[in-house]
């Protein structure tokens, strides 16, 4: 793949090495790192379950930094224009970004151009929380386990169609995984968001979906939908009672993540602080009870942890990717 902005990215990045060994060499200045706010850009609109762990997160790590970490909405393109907006800032630690498997995984494979390297273009802090993805289904659908699904799925191929929350997304791309390990033929349909894709299938106009968990709790919870699995490898806490469909399917895992990156080039010192105070504010009870609300687990990982993350779920979503033909402008 090219990236069209490598050069000039790649031209900060010597730049801020520099200026990183003369900001941060000195032990008194070593702790001057930060002495003004920092803009944490959530690449979606305000309301979803990233802008959420955004505010909580940087209410916390405001208070251990001792400046402001303000959340700027800066939506679009599927969370491409937030992300390439933290690629392009200054790398000085003071613009960060809150991606999210799409921002670093799945956009990155699916368009056509490219507006940054997901893995060059971005300094790693810490991979924040994993929020699963759950597989429900409208109750008058006659099944009842993950089994029973496939079991139906392959005894009328194509008779049933799954929503999403739209073309490419992380939900879009749960549903073809679990077409590709299960070898069972259903149809998409797209939705412009999770909202009018759960009124259709509270509707019954479409029996299946793919969602994340906080979004759909409320329907399973009072019975309107019917919870068949969650996506992560482990059971959500907040619903012990419903399976994985790891147990099921093997292997299967999809979710929801929030980690912090900072453009390529920030100093090593500055990451440093800012993984540290994401981690206190992770520990922090009222945070680890706000996660909790939604099933969130925390993680707090390195930088280098994050690193490999990122890399990872690159090589599982590219297969994926390109055995649905899955490719956008």
């Amino acid at each position: 793949m090219t990236y069209k902005h490598f050069t000039r990215r790649a031209a900060l990045a010597l730049a801020a090495s520099a200026a990183g060994f003369l900001s941060f060499a000195g032990s008194g200045q070593a702790q001057s790192f930060p002495d003004r706010t920092i803009t944490l850009v959530v690449p979606f609109a305000a309301g979803g379950s990233t802008d959420v762990v955004a505010r909580v997160i940087a209410q916390k790590m405001g208070q251990e930094l001792g400046q402001q970490v303000v959340v700027e909405n800066v939506a679009g393109a599927g969370g491409n224009l937030g992300a390439d907006r933290v690629a392009r800032a200054e790398p000085d630690g003071y613009t960060i970004l809150m991606g999210t498997v799409a921002t670093h995984a799945l956009n990155p494979l699916i368009l056509k151009t490219k507006p940054y390297d997901p893995e060059k273009d971005f300094a790693p802090i810490s991979l924040l929380v994993v929020v699963p993805n759950v597989l429900v289904v409208n109750p008058q659908l006659p099944v009842k386990t993950i089994a029973e699904l496939i079991a139906l799925l392959k005894a009328e191929p194509d008779k049933y169609a799954y929503a999403s929350s739209g073309n490419g997304t992380p939900l879009h791309l749960s549903g073809e995984l679990f077409k590709a390990m299960t070898g069972v033929s259903m149809q998409h349909v797209p939705y412009k968001g999770s909202g009018p894709a759960l009124n259709d299938l509270l509707g019954n106009q479409v029996s299946i979906m793919f969602d994340n968990l906080p979004s759909s709790s409320g329907h399973m919870k009072s019975g309107t939908l019917r919870a068949l699995g969650v996506t992560t490898a482990e059971r959500a806490s907040s619903f012990p009672d419903v399976p994985t469909i790891a147990e099921t399917v093997p292997g299967y895992e999809t979710y929801t993540w929030n980690a912090l990156f900072a453009p390529a080039g920030t100093p090593a010192a500055a990451v440093d602080v800012l993984k540290a105070a994401a981690k206190k504010a992770l520990a922090d009870p009222d945070v680890a009870a706000r996660m909790g609300d939604f099933s969130a687990k925390i993680v707090g990982s390195t930088p280098d942890e994050l690193k490999t993350h990122v890399s990872k779920e690159i090589a599982k979503w590219e297969p994926v990717v390109k055995n649905a033909n899955v490719q956008m402008d």
